[in-house]
């Protein structure tokens, strides 16, 4: 690539359109359709002063967006839907399998087209046909769905847990706000300081957990204010069998590891990004695995059953409360909900890359705004757009009593279906390598066996929510239960409808 070229991409950050720009773009792919993968472009449009995320920075980035408030939060919605506490923890050790796979899946994509975009990438690599279809819905979903909103609110309930005061309705929206605006603020104007408050909130996490592990180990010998709950004595009585309430314990499982592929978002500007890759995310998501395992093991050491499914979202502020009193279930709720505030951090740093990438490929409208890195070298447009769309979900009144499981669920189900194609793509390079993908070549390679359990275990996700709920076990009281699944394929559709069209007529 000459250097005029490369320093127009730079300053811009646009690259030729799929859909501004069909000649060129075509005139540009190799014959497979692999756009830039084996040019040298990836590498090219990244000058080394601009790769500062190394090995930790990585893991990081997984950690925070992994272990946000889903584990400190939903325990509570999982023991409700399972019934019991030995189905409930066998759903942490499926989700914990599921996310490994899902990890496996994504490192191996990863280090086969190791620049920003995650599954934009991988999809666009896989299905050219329609054409600009998959792309065109994949911006639908990145564009409208605000990931960032539920975690902004779980901040705004534990902090005023913290403060003693009520929680309603609009305050903790009000204190979610504020949180939501500082991590916009930070990002996009300080990304050095970003990656070193994300870097160090991941360690305060890591921390908090720790002291909860051991701290259930203190409650398994007896050691709590309260009289020891014996949650393990007979621990499936209760259990829901229907499928409805396993999909949905399942949903606010993976709610808990969604993020497994947060450094695949960020690859552009990672050190070395096959072995950071190799390196951090089977380490981040085994230690998660094995630390909410630990986790919710001591919740039910220490929290009786029932007072469990009546904290809701507040599980870690009363195992707290249990083990060490009044003044330690306040503290407790700070470090929360400085968790949750890593977590949206996390979520708007990826996110925020997200939409960049899709501007630099013309996929949205004004592409060039979102492609920009300007003022200050970050992807700013980018950032700013995630942030009003969590912010439009975070404050809409239809969906205010339902904010944290509602803005969960609409996360995971279309992630669920990108993840069919995700894990499904990759199996059929594995059974067409020979004649359609000969020159495939990752750093590391997911095995076929895993890439099917990951494409079938999603598949089942995708489906089953359409099962109606039965004895009440629909995790919203006021809405529909398949709600958020008409929502994310109609946002899919959206994305297929209006910008497909838009791409052919261009064309």
């Amino acid at each position: 690539m000459a250097n005029s070229a490369d320093s127009v991409e730079i300053e811009t950050g646009i690259t030729k359109s799929p859909i501004t720009d069909t000649k060129t773009t075509e005139e540009a792919r190799p014959a497979d359709g692999i756009t830039g993968l084996y040019e040298g472009n990836v590498f090219e449009t990244s000058p080394d002063n601009r790769r500062q995320i190394g090995v930790l920075s990585a893991a990081a980035l997984i950690f925070n967006r992994v272990v946000g408030t889903g584990i400190f939060a939903t325990p509570s919605t999982i023991l409700d839907l399972a019934g019991s506490v030995g189905l409930a923890l066998f759903m942490w050790v499926i989700g914990t399998i599921i996310a490994l796979a899902g990890t496996a899946v994504y490192f191996g994509w990863g280090t086969a087209i190791p620049r920003n975009g995650g599954e934009k990438n991988y999809l666009e690599y896989i299905y050219k046909k329609p054409k600009f279809l998959a792309t065109a819905m994949f911006a639908a979903y990145a564009f409208l769905l605000g990931w960032a909103a539920s975690n902004s609110v779980v901040f705004g309930q534990y902090i005023l847990n913290a403060a003693e005061v009520e929680v309603g309705r609009w305050n903790q929206r009000g204190i979610g706000l504020a949180c939501l605006t500082t991590a916009f603020l930070i990002h996009a104007f300080a990304l050095k300081w970003g990656l070193r408050l994300t870097n160090f909130l991941a360690a305060i996490k890591l921390i908090v957990i720790l002291f909860i592990v051991v701290s259930g180990w203190v409650a398994l010998a007896g050691h709590t204010k309260i009289e020891p709950p014996h949650n393990f004595k007979n621990a499936f009585e209760g259990t829901k069998g229907s499928g409805y309430s396993i999909v949905m314990a399942l949903y606010n499982v993976i709610w808990s590891f969604i993020g497994y592929s947060n450094a695949n978002y960020a690859l552009s500007e990672t050190k070395n990004p096959a072995r950071t890759l190799k390196l951090a995310a089977p380490t981040a998501i085994v230690g998660v695995g094995i630390l909410y395992m630990f986790v919710n093991i001591a919740y039910f050491a220490a929290v009786p059953k029932q007072d469990i499914l009546d904290s809701e979202t507040l599980v870690a502020a009363v195992f707290f409360k249990n083990m060490f009193g009044k003044q330690a279930e306040r503290a407790m709720s700070v470090l929360v909900a400085l968790s949750a505030f890593g977590n949206v951090l996390s979520v708007l740093f990826s996110q925020g890359r997200i939409v960049q990438e899709l501007g630099r490929e013309g996929a949205l409208p004004f592409s060039r705004i979102w492609a920009s890195n300007w003022p200050l070298h970050s992807p700013a447009a980018g950032l700013f757009e995630h942030y009003i769309a969590s912010v439009v979900i975070m404050l809409a009144p239809p969906l205010a009593t339902h904010i944290t499981s509602y803005s969960s669920n609409l996360i995971s189900y279309p992630l669920s279906i990108i993840n069919v194609f995700v894990g499904g793509g990759l199996v059929y390079i594995y059974l067409t390598q020979k004649k359609s993908f000969p020159n495939w070549s990752p750093g590391v390679r997911a095995s076929l066996p895993v890439a099917v359990f990951f494409t079938l275990s999603n598949v089942y996700l995708v489906i089953a929510p359409y099962i109606p709920p039965t004895d009440g076990q629909s995790v919203y009281k006021s809405l529909p239960y398949y709600l958020h699944c008409v929502v994310a394929l109609g946002v899919f559709a959206l994305g297929g409808n209006l910008l497909h069209c838009l791409g052919s007529l261009i064309a």
